[in-house]
């Protein structure tokens, strides 16, 4: 669930069935192709009647009217779809329709289940078809990868170890995303921000770990009881595994394992750590010390501000007013749901972080920390890198760093800040991998 960053989507309906079926025989990217039709058409109640019922509940015409606004609002008008895939999973068929905007490209994802409803109608940045060059600071002959698994109980997940050439044991880093069902490179897409950084440090003598997040290939099935999900089943616990993977590589020194979190992982970052024995320090990347609820409402009027006022703008800023109200609401207990802008989030998520004081665990740490943010990131703000300097300015081994020029994913750009920034080339700057890299390689000493 990509909560923290709301980059240019739909509605995120993620209602993925556990059915079980032979193939069904109807033509899917036919039925897709012709749903996007009625979107670009803004026919949206025919494609409100080929929603499944648990679809019907949350997304009528007219909030599928204005996820759709928001999407021309800013890429501008559709123009074509451009290229499409298909596959199997979770008992879905899913269709990926990248489509062609007057000034970018998006994905839709439509999910049919086996009666041929729309049981997940979703996007994202057209990952499949994004083009990804190394960055000048990177050269492939330095080190090698190779495939690993990370594993947590039943979940098992794909990564790469990324290990610098020549004679260990190396220290090593964990890469712990951002909020969102994201892949190993954490892509948006041309960009992959854990790629860099994994070549970045690989170039500078430092091991690397990247792997897919529980919630992109589980879905729904990221906990064994989905409505009992935490960021422990989301995040927190396969980092854990995947430090352990690492102590036990032959060539990694496993006492010179770190972890370095961004966004939601950074958030996340001193529960990991908290009575993790293998972890000898913490990289917190744009990590918010302020509660969920309080990101959503800036980001979203700030996201209206830099745009010409509309009532629609309006309408948005009402709707994430009232998910933080659902976030904040006293009465919420355990089985309820929070309804956050079209999400549903189980009441477990909701409640398992109102206890959780980010600050407060990572001072109560022994181990070294960097701190990281950048200046324009308008997602996790200055306040919240003022709010890691306030909880640990009795640690004794911190190192913070602002980057002027930086936004959320750590790459340059200039002027207002804005999430269609994401969808253009670009790359971490060399900076923080140099300032990563000398940290690690200090052992997290402070100079």
């Amino acid at each position: 669930m990509r909560l923290t960053i709301l980059l240019v989507m739909l509605s995120l309906i993620r209602c993925l069935v556990d059915a079980q079926s032979q193939p069904p025989v109807t033509n899917h990217e036919t039925l897709a192709r012709l749903v996007t039709a009625d979107l670009a058409a803004r026919r949206f109640e025919q494609v409100v009647v080929r929603f499944s019922p648990a679809v019907g509940q949350e997304l009528d015409a007219a909030k599928l009217a204005a996820s759709w606004d928001s999407v021309i609002k800013q890429l501008g008008a559709f123009d074509s779809i451009v290229s499409v895939k298909r596959e199997e999973k979770s008992g879905l068929a899913l269709v990926y329709l990248t489509c062609q905007f007057a000034s970018g490209k998006l994905t839709l994802i439509i999910g049919f289940d086996p009666s041929d409803r729309i049981a997940t109608l979703t996007s994202m940045p057209p990952e499949s078809n994004a083009v990804w060059k190394p960055p000048a600071y990177a050269t492939t002959n330095t080190f090698t990868e190779r495939p690993v698994s990370v594993t947590t109980g039943a979940w098992e997940l794909p990564g790469i170890l990324t290990i610098p050439n020549g004679k260990g044991p190396v220290p090593a880093i964990v890469l712990v995303h951002g909020s969102g069902p994201n892949d190993q490179d954490e892509s948006i897409g041309p960009n992959k921000m854990f790629k860099d950084l994994a070549w970045g440090l690989a170039n500078r003598g430092v091991a690397v770990l990247r792997y897919e997040k529980r919630t992109r290939k589980y879905g729904v099935r990221s906990s064994s009881d989905p409505q009992a999900l935490t960021v422990a089943d989301e995040t927190i616990n396969d980092a854990r595994s995947a430090a352990a993977l690492l102590a036990a590589t032959t060539g990694i020194d496993p006492k010179r394992i770190f972890v370095a979190g961004h966004s939601l992982g950074a958030f996340a970052g001193p529960r990991i750590a908290m009575g993790e024995d293998r972890i000898a320090g913490l990289i917190l990347m744009a990590g918010n010390t302020r509660p969920l609820e309080d990101l959503i409402v800036e980001q979203m009027r700030y996201l209206v501000s830099i745009n010409s006022p509309t009532p629609e703008g309006e309408k948005q800023i009402a709707a994430a007013e009232k998910a933080a109200k659902e976030l904040r609401n006293p009465d919420l207990k355990p089985g309820m749901t929070v309804d956050v802008m079209g999400a549903k989030l189980p009441a477990s998520y909701v409640l398992d972080l109102r206890s959780y004081k980010p600050g407060e665990t990572a001072a109560a740490l022994k181990i070294p920390m960097l701190v990281l943010q950048g200046e324009r990131d308008y997602q996790v703000r200055l306040a919240d890198f003022e709010g890691w300097k306030k909880a640990l300015a009795g640690h004794p081994n911190v190192v913070f760093k602002l980057y002027p020029a930086l936004n959320h994913l750590f790459m340059p750009g200039d002027g207002p800040p804005s999430n269609v920034e994401y969808l253009k080339p670009n790359h971490v700057l060399e900076q923080v991998i140099s300032d990563i890299a000398a940290w690690i390689n200090a052992d997290g000493k402070v100079k």
